[in-house]
């Protein structure tokens, strides 16, 4: 089995793969000061609930935004399964031209992300990922990275209003039943959720017009089904894109 780890600022999402097939997936809160010791109990405990043998861990990939816990998670992997760990990286084989100025600044997960989206669509497509940022990841129909659009998250924007706002109570982040809200709770809600829906349908158009082939839009991230529906652009929501990725890169680098 293959272990993938994508380590965001928000959360940090494992998946174990049986060759193509997804077989189990695990949502954990990134905790930036976790030590090795903890992250091998961790990883153990998970193995166990799951009722899966460490020994059929047979390698591990790793995309991080969080470099203080990159080493420490391929530390814990290397004691749990006895292997070293994969990191996404400079150097590693994506299969994908990358035009960025500077590929080095490039998220891992943004690599990842681009793709499994292509590999899906074999065509233009842009991936919407809504994390900690709302990341808008392009990729031309050539499947070249082009680059990308970064945007506050909806979380760290509901956030920064509540914080700022003294009149203002944190309110789940949901779906209102109308545009006008009539009350304080809807009127937030549908700033934060419609106003991400034209965000993001605004932003697709413009990296439409600018890529000016056919272009698919993929969704993924933690919030990416409640504006999907609401969302002109958005095709599918593709939850584990992020995981799919790290599979393929692994399996690009397992060649030659």
């Amino acid at each position: 089995m293959l272990l993938t780890v994508d380590v965001g600022n928000t959360n940090t999402v494992l998946g174990l793969w049986d060759g193509p097939r997804l077989t189990n997936d695990f949502r954990l809160e990134t905790s930036k000061g976790r030590t090795r010791d903890e992250l091998v109990v961790l990883l153990r405990s998970l193995l166990d609930v799951a009722g899966i043998d460490r020994g059929r861990v047979v390698a591990s990939i790793v995309a991080s935004v969080v470099p203080s816990l990159t080493e420490v998670i391929c530390q814990a992997t290397r004691r749990t399964f006895g292997h070293d760990t994969m990191i996404v990286g400079p150097g590693i084989k994506t299969g994908m031209p990358i035009l960025y100025e500077n590929p080095r600044e490039v998220g891992a997960d943004r690599i990842a992300n681009a793709v499994a989206a292509f590999e899906r669509t074999q065509s233009a497509v842009v991936v919407v990922d809504f994390g900690t940022g709302t990341n808008f990841d392009c990729v031309s129909p050539r499947g070249e990275f082009l680059g990308g659009i970064i945007a506050p998250g909806m979380q760290i924007s509901a956030e920064a209003l509540f914080s700022r706002a003294a009149k203002l109570s944190r309110i789940p982040i949901a779906k209102p039943p109308r545009a006008i809200g009539r009350n304080t709770q809807h009127s937030v809600q549908s700033g934060i959720v419609f106003g991400y829906v034209g965000l993001v349908d605004g932003l697709v158009d413009r990296v439409r017009a600018e890529i000016d082939a056919p272009c698919r839009v993929l969704a993924t991230g933690g919030l990416a089904s409640l504006v999907a529906p609401e969302s002109r652009t958005i095709e599918e929501v593709v939850p584990d894109l992020t995981l799919e990725g790290l599979r393929l890169l692994w399996e690009r680098n397992q060649e030659g």
